[in-house]
């Protein structure tokens, strides 16, 4: 719990639809928080770009002095060292960031849980500080024909991808909620509407089966 509010992590396979389905926990009052956006915040960082440059030099940044995250991107899924030596750079300046997003909207009554998109949930542990875990459901054909169309991605593509990550049985498995992201909007809302329902409910409930327990409605890390 984050100020007395819920941290809810999504997870799901590539191209399941995870931020499609944040947004609609944004919709009943979640606040979205997206490890993409997040990132995107840390490339700004001109400290970065210049430890990044250092690294890889100018052939990442485009001609507006841009980091390319395609380029980064074919560096570091070919590379497990330059990967960690990435996610070491940028991850403390990710959570940061996170924490900071939090404690701005702690006492604000608007919002009621806090939602983290993060591709990678699982495997750099924040599913250990989240209250409640909703696995994203996809067939295979929807999250291929999505990663076409916006990365440009071929099957095969997408299972190395995949084979990188957690397997998908064992996020669906530590996942207590799941929700059906399906070509039908409405379906989906209403079962991220009913999902959170449930979550605070058991936080409610929770919270009053622990009295003497202060620290769960105060920020933590």
């Amino acid at each position: 719990m984050f100020a007395g509010k819920p941290i809810i992590g999504l997870s799901g396979g590539i191209g399941s639809g995870k931020s499609f389905i944040a947004r609609h926990f944004g919709e009943f009052g979640g606040l979205v928080l997206s490890a993409d956006d997040q990132v995107r915040q840390a490339y700004s960082d001109p400290a970065v770009q210049q430890t990044l440059r250092q690294w890889w030099g100018d052939s990442i940044f485009n001609s507006a002095g841009e980091i390319q995250r395609k380029s980064i991107a074919a560096i570091v899924f070919n590379n497990p060292a330059e990967r960690q030596r990435l996610e070491a750079l940028l991850h403390p300046m990710v959570d940061l960031l996170r924490q900071s997003e939090m404690q701005a909207a702690a006492n604000d009554p608007r919002i009621v849980a806090y939602i983290w998109d993060v591709p990678l949930l699982f495997e750099v542990g924040l599913d250990a500080r989240c209250d409640a875990l909703v696995f994203v459901e996809a067939p295979l054909a929807d999250r291929l024909e999505r990663v076409k169309a916006t990365r440009g991605w071929d099957e095969a593509e997408l299972a190395r991808r995949e084979k990188l990550q957690l397997g998908l049985d064992n996020k669906r498995r530590m996942s207590k909620y799941s929700v059906q992201n399906t070509a039908d909007v409405g379906f989906a809302r209403q079962q991220v509407e009913a999902v959170l329902k449930q979550i605070l409910a058991a936080s409610t409930t929770r919270a009053h089966s622990e009295p003497g327990d202060t620290a769960a409605s105060q920020p933590v890390d």
